[in-house]
């Protein structure tokens, strides 16, 4: 940290050093800057005049402090103005997207359609000159610049992992995009606000070198360079002076910009925007409480996608129950619709996906029972993190990368539970020591590209857990984990689960995992359950051939005999017409072929999707 902290000092301390002259002219033993000596006019450097004098005799190094107040003052403030503005609609409209971007990000793109230098004239003429007019001009110029930049940058971000995870969590919209959005745009607007300042100061100087920004006999070192033109024959120093100072504060304000972005994003070191995630949170309201257990129960959940051909139902006639202090698995390849199911519940699914058909029943603590496709946004948001919580399978991408683990952990207790900052984070540190992670209190204010893979997992676990969720969707926490890690992990889910009576939905490929720690299994295959029932008795007699292929291909022993499953699964927009396991099926029949087997009760507690079931063993 004290290495990185290191670059900042030297333009750190030039531009402190620039702003803090300029402030302190008038406490500086100057020269009037606007008083002159006509029978002085172009003398040369001096004791007295250190820069020499100007054409009207005036102080130029007076002039040229007096003026750094001008073009300092309207290029920070036009920066700073143009920056909110843009910045807030780039946000909302590359997040709420639809109408919100046509009147934000696209009606600001108009503005971008007027060469510059004739917007700035335009506004100047319209209002005539003046510092007050420079700021106005400058800040319409220059807010679609922010807001291209924050719209393309909240477009990248909103599909990850870990805004999802805060959205899972139940985060309000401002809450996702002031706390999660903005801390990770944040580099590339400030290289945006240093680019800004840089061309604000120049068009100033160019407004006013043109006689149309700061009104003479004020000092600005546009109007010094318009009066040292005259003279360049005869005193070619009185140029020098203005252009230097102008170029000399634009670099150093570049420098110091590029070295704070790369300071303030821990991805780049290990220093972070805790600061301006401290500031938003004291600013943003916290969401209201919620209140204990969960069932949930879903029917006939069908999926679908709006695409340029048509319609396709990546899932299809789902259903499930789920109670508490029961495991259910999701097993089954890539592309079943495993992942999509889970996202479905928590109402999470991307805007070009949608539930079509079908109903989530979910009993809150309350003991009320909740039709979750029928709840508005903000209902769902007061369920997730709460009563509905969600682990993701990669915590690299689900945890935010540039807020501090503990923050993190804080922020899912604070977006439901009217507690205070320090309280919150008192609460993550225990929660942290629960999950396993050695010194809790350390982990907590680290970065998670500070921790290992194990010790991300166990930070979105307790994430997911902080407000005592009924139900826990699990998708593929250990995947990206090695053996024994994936051990850990399981029993800690495992205990998490006992201790508070929570349902865990957990989503696998894994057969040994599920062996291990599920109660009962549903089997999906190309966005249908094909099988379900017990663990026990699903994995020890299969009633369809897909899970029977499953339970083959799987490894059992160093010397066991592997039987792949051919072929690979269909996509969604190219399903058989009859069975869609039947192309891959060595016990496929011209039934199979031809018409769509239904979900058939094989016992009370099983159900197998096949018309030869009682023939799979």
């Amino acid at each position: 940290m004290a290495a990185r902290l290191s670059h900042l000092t030297l333009p750190g301390a030039l531009v402190a050093g620039i702003v803090l002259v300029a402030l302190a002219a008038p406490l500086l033993p100057l020269a009037d800057p606007v008083k002159m000596e006509v029978s002085a006019r172009l003398l040369l450097p001096s004791f007295t005049h250190p820069l020499g004098q100007d054409e009207y005799g005036r102080d130029v190094l007076s002039r040229i402090i007096w003026g750094a107040r001008a073009s300092l003052a309207v290029a920070f403030l036009s920066a700073l103005l143009a920056g909110v503005i843009g910045t807030l609609f780039g946000l909302l409209g590359g997040y709420l997207r639809g109408l919100v971007e046509i009147l934000t990000v696209r009606a600001m793109e108009a503005v971008v359609c007027f060469p510059p230098i004739l917007l700035a004239l335009l506004v100047v003429t319209l209002m005539g000159p003046g510092a007050v007019t420079l700021v106005i001009a400058l800040t319409i110029l220059y807010a679609p610049g922010y807001a291209r930049v924050a719209f393309a940058a909240t477009l990248t971000t909103r599909g990850l992992d870990y805004v999802t995870a805060q959205e899972a969590l139940g985060a309000k919209p401002l809450r996702v995009l002031a706390l999660t959005i903005l801390p990770n745009i944040a580099p590339p607007l400030l290289v945006q606000f240093s680019l800004t300042v840089a061309a604000a100061m120049v068009l100033e100087s160019g407004l006013s070198f043109l006689g149309l920004g700061v009104v003479p006999p004020a000092p600005s070192w546009g109007l010094m360079i318009r009066g040292a033109r005259s003279t360049m024959e005869q005193a070619p120093w009185l140029l020098l002076w203005p252009c230097a100072a102008l170029t000399g504060t634009i670099l150093t304000f570049n420098l110091l910009c590029d070295r704070l972005r790369d300071v303030l994003d821990p991805r780049a070191g290990t220093v972070g925007t805790g600061w301006l995630t401290r500031v938003m949170a004291r600013v943003l309201p916290d969401a209201a409480p919620a209140a204990a257990p969960a069932l949930l129960r879903a029917e006939g959940l069908t999926i679908e996608i709006a695409t340029a051909n048509g319609r396709i139902h990546p899932v299809r006639d789902v259903s499930l129950s789920v109670a508490p202090g029961e495991t259910l698995a999701l097993v089954g390849e890539s592309g079943s619709g495993k992942t999509l199911t889970g996202l479905a519940l928590l109402g999470l699914l991307p805007p070009s996906i949608s539930v079509a058909d079908g109903r989530i029943a979910f009993t809150d603590r309350a003991g009320q029972s909740r039709e979750l496709t029928q709840l508005s946004e903000s209902q769902m948001r007061e369920l997730r993190g709460d009563e509905i919580a969600m682990v993701f399978q990669d915590p690299s991408a689900s945890l935010n990368p540039v807020h501090r683990v503990g923050d993190q952990v804080a922020e899912g207790i604070r977006a439901h539970r009217d507690v205070s900052r320090r309280a919150a984070a008192t609460q993550a540190v225990a929660l942290l020591r629960d999950v396993g992670l050695p010194d809790p209190q350390q982990r907590s204010r680290a970065y998670p590209h500070e921790l290992s893979g194990g010790q991300r997992q166990r930070a979105m676990i307790a994430s997911a857990v902080a407000n005592g969720p009924r139900l826990l969707i699990a998708d593929e926490p250990t995947t990206a984990l090695d053996v024994t890690i994936q051990a850990q992990i399981l029993d800690l889910i495992a205990g998490l689960k006992q201790k508070g009576e929570m349902g865990v939905i957990f989503i696998t490929h894994n057969l040994a995992v599920v062996s291990e720690i599920a109660d009962r299994v549903c089997v999906m295959y190309a966005g249908e359950i094909v099988e379900e029932g017990p663990v026990g008795e699903v994995f020890a007699h299969p009633r369809h051939p897909y899970t029977a292929a499953l339970i083959a291909s799987a490894p059992d022993g160093v010397d066991a005999e592997l039987a792949p499953i051919p072929d690979s699964v269909p996509p969604p927009h190219l399903l058989p017409q009859g069975c869609s396991f039947a192309p891959r099926c060595a016990r496929v029949v011209e039934q199979c072929r031809s018409a769509k087997p239904p979900l058939a009760e094989v016992s009370p507690t099983r159900a197998s999707r096949c018309f030869k079931w009682k023939e799979v063993a």
